[in-house]
């Protein structure tokens, strides 16, 4: 199987560890991981606000440049949502016929990392170890968009040492939202009050998710509070392996 890396704007500007760690796993399960250099936005934050044709050439330029691969694997839920749910839509509206059948023929080959795992590798122990109590956000495109439902769960109690606590009111939203947390600050800082002390209340030493995103809004929270919480893509999680992490 030829499998490609899509790595996000965000992760690859910010938390490039998290691709790494994406890469560490699949290897360690045996399959080769390609990272085309070309690849670049899948337009998301032009589709969420409102400027859809500018997303447009990003769409096409994100349909050739991972055309040829068996699968492509990205460590986050929101851009997996965008590229199989509105990269279609937009093509309908606004590409030829050529380019629509390529964006019709790739959607159903990009893979969030913890889908991928469970449904395609049909893998739930990847052979990691983490000792540390662990809770659990599943963010709202994962939960609502793309419908993980226990999959990353699944994985995590397989970690071995890992403690899986349960975070309190774990499907509520953290408040982020990409430009939700500029536009409506206020709203978004009571969001966050609330997931931060839900964490609290859980007694993990390390809170994961499947998009960096949601982390950092949650992250800084709990920096801000002075909690020794930790925030940690899945992935990286799933990299640690008995010597310790990667």
């Amino acid at each position: 199987m030829r499998v490609a890396l899509f790595i996000t704007c965000f992760n690859d500007t910010m938390f490039p560890g998290t691709g790494r760690a994406v890469v560490s796993v699949l290897e360690r399960l045996g399959h080769t991981v390609e990272f085309p250099q070309e690849q670049s936005c899948c337009g998301q934050m032009h589709v969420n606000t409102g400027y859809r044709t500018d997303a447009v050439p990003l769409m096409a330029r994100f349909t050739r440049v991972f055309a040829d691969y068996d699968a492509v694997v990205t460590p986050s839920a929101s851009c997996a949502g965008l590229v199989r749910e509105q990269h279609p839509v937009l093509a309908e509206e606004y590409s030829p016929p050529q380019l629509r059948r390529q964006v019709a023929e790739l959607g159903p080959r990009i893979h969030e990392f913890t889908e991928f795992l469970t449904d395609v590798l049909g893998v739930t122990d990847v052979g990691a170890r983490f000792p540390h109590r662990v809770a659990y956000h599943p963010t709202c495109h994962s939960l609502r968009g793309l419908r993980l439902g226990d999959r990353p769960e699944r994985l995590l109690r397989a970690v071995k040492d890992l403690d899986l606590v349960e975070l309190p009111g774990a499907d509520s939203c953290c408040g982020f939202g990409g430009t939700f947390a500029v536009k409506n600050a206020d709203t978004s800082a009571a969001m966050l009050a609330d997931k931060t002390r839900r964490v609290l209340e859980s007694g993990a030493e390390v809170l994961c998710a499947a998009d960096n995103s949601c982390l950092v809004h949650i992250g800084g929270g709990l920096s801000r509070q002075g909690s020794p919480v930790r925030t940690l893509h899945l992935a990286e999680i799933l990299a640690g392996t008995e010597g310790g992490r990667r």
